[in-house]
């Protein structure tokens, strides 16, 4: 792998993931200005030093008929006009891809502090219209064509494969959804923060927890979320600067140490015949994963102190416990019974609540999981912290995994 010169992540701000915009009459822009704002206020960033945007969006053109945000960004205060934008779409990935472009341009030298921005509004609609939006990320026509929920339909797939390949119980995936709907509970920018569960709620029942398609059920799914999230990024020379500025160590300011990022074909069936005579179900995954703790020169998964992984559906956490190392493939139970995902566990997964338990605007999420990331390392997760967190890994991707992209950040 090649050197390059570091990036900083000098913090950011997320919006309130249960908050309904255009109940309150707010639009696609109120939503971007209020994260972009609330970033700069949480870092005390003048806007006038702010030199280049990257901005994770998916279908602001279907869900808002907004497209061009660069040109939104540019409105939310003077000093951006005339700054270079640019927007990033890969489905779930989108936000992921905006904080590697934003990274590409700091470790090149063109600039020396990037705006990444995120931002979905999802719930101006009702639900099956959102679905229907969301499922422009299928390879249209040609798969999940009798599916009255494209995503659901296409993750309870993967459950078949682990079931063909290892054998799967649906305890196991409940226990995923109920750790990240009990995370959720710690944080004040949860969607599900309130919402109240009982006895049933993780079972296979009907009445409680209802199936949406096959073996997927109401509490395996990720929420339609609106949101924002705002990070930025940093070199090493106006890192040095901040610091100075506020009076911190340098050496407290974290870094994304390293990063994987890979696309398979479009189609999951194609992604799963691939794979047939593999130890992984997704061997792109693993690699992107493998990738990224080699750039961070890390040896794998036991030099990892928590994990903000894309859990759209409880089975693609699932997926996540064998693809990060954390058992063998198929063994992914085992973690779940040992209660080492759980949030005082040996590897915490979701200790934010992850895409269940606070929200999934579309996005924002990959730049979510990165200030999640940030706040461990730096101690300002608040009740949600993970105590002593040194390195903490981000896994998000878009589609049925089409785009993988996976972050280390760490001091």
């Amino acid at each position: 792998m090649m050197n390059t010169s570091k990036v900083y992540v000098l913090g950011g701000y997320q919006t309130d993931f249960s908050k309904n915009w255009a109940r309150e009459e707010k639009d696609i822009f109120d939503l971007l200005k209020s994260s972009v704002e609330g970033a700069l206020e949480s870092t005390t960033i003048d806007p006038s030093e702010v030199e280049v945007c990257h901005i994770g969006n998916f279908i602001g053109e279907l869900g808002s008929k907004q497209g061009q945000l660069g040109g939104l960004f540019a409105s939310i205060h003077p000093a951006f006009s005339g700054i270079p934008a640019s927007r990033h779409e890969a489905a779930c990935a989108s936000g992921s891809i905006a904080v590697l472009a934003a990274a590409a341009d700091i470790e090149s030298g063109r600039y020396d502090l990037a705006c990444v921005t995120g931002v979905e509004l999802l719930r101006n609609v009702s639900g099956e219209q959102a679905a229907d939006n969301l499922g422009v990320a299928c390879w249209t026509g040609r798969e999940a064509q009798d599916a009255t929920y494209p995503w659901p339909y296409l993750f309870n797939r993967l459950i078949d494969v682990y079931d063909e390949r290892y054998g799967i119980r649906y305890e196991h995936i409940a226990e995923i959804a109920k750790i990240n709907l009990d995370n959720a509970k710690r944080n004040p920018n949860a969607q599900t923060r309130k919402w109240q569960f009982n006895e049933y709620s993780f079972l296979e029942n009907d009445e409680h927890n209802h199936v949406i398609e096959g073996r997927v059920r109401r509490q395996d799914c990720g929420q339609v979320t609106d949101g924002g999230a705002t990070i930025f990024l940093s070199s090493e020379k106006y890192a040095k600067a901040y610091a100075e500025r506020l009076q911190i160590p340098f050496e407290s300011i974290p870094v994304i140490k390293g990063w994987g990022h890979k696309t398979a074909p479009m189609l999951l069936e194609d992604k799963i015949k691939e794979s047939a005579e593999q130890r992984y179900v997704f061997p792109h995954v693993r690699k992107a994963i493998e990738d990224m703790f080699d750039r961070a020169g890390l040896r794998g998964v036991d030099d990892i102190d928590a994990i903000e992984t894309h859990d759209c559906f409880s089975i693609t956490e699932y997926m996540a416990i064998d693809h990060f190392g954390i058992t063998e493939p198929g063994e992914n139970w085992k973690a779940i019974e040992s209660g080492d995902i759980a949030f005082n566990g040996r590897i915490p997964i979701n200790p934010s609540g992850g895409l269940i338990g606070l929200g999934h605007p579309v996005g924002a999420t990959g730049i979510r999981m990165v200030l999640d990331a940030y706040k461990q390392v730096t101690g300002t997760a608040g009740s949600y912290q993970v105590k002593d967190a040194k390195n903490v890994a981000t896994l998000n991707i878009g589609g049925s995994t089409t785009t993988t992209v996976c972050f280390v950040i760490g001091r």
